[in-house]
């Protein structure tokens, strides 16, 4: 079974880790991604006390379209302009190829770091 398919239990059905495929809504995969970026967005807003519209400045949104992200209506942003406000926001964004070795059908996820001041220093090259 595979992590986008509903569990029958005797209490019924139990749902997936996408909400959007559970819905039966079309490209559930780009819907989750994208929610879970603006989640982030929502979040890094909060966590350093901005106002929308201060919020606004930094990404380079007027408010009234930092307040549709807030609310979760991203279906006006591409992945990429998602990726650009959380990087304008101070949040690193890094995308991660996996080859899988039996060809099964790869997944988009999206996983949280710990946060830089919690890290080992790194040493970039610069090329």
């Amino acid at each position: 079974m595979s992590r986008n398919e509903l569990r029958q239990t005797s209490a019924g059905a139990i749902g997936s880790d996408n909400v959007f495929a559970d819905l039966g809504l079309p490209d559930a995969e780009n819907r989750l991604l994208k929610s879970r970026l603006v989640g982030k967005i929502g979040e890094v807003i909060e966590k350093r006390g901005l106002t929308q519209a201060e919020a606004g400045r930094i990404m380079g949104l007027p408010q009234p379209k930092v307040s549709e992200l807030r609310n979760g209506r991203a279906t006006d942003y591409s992945l990429e302009r998602l990726y650009r406000l959380l990087n304008n926001l101070g949040v690193g964004v890094s995308v991660v190829l996996e080859e899988l070795p039996d060809w099964t059908r790869g997944e988009v996820s999206v996983r949280e770091s710990e946060p830089a001041s919690e890290r080992e220093p790194s040493h970039s090259m610069g090329m």
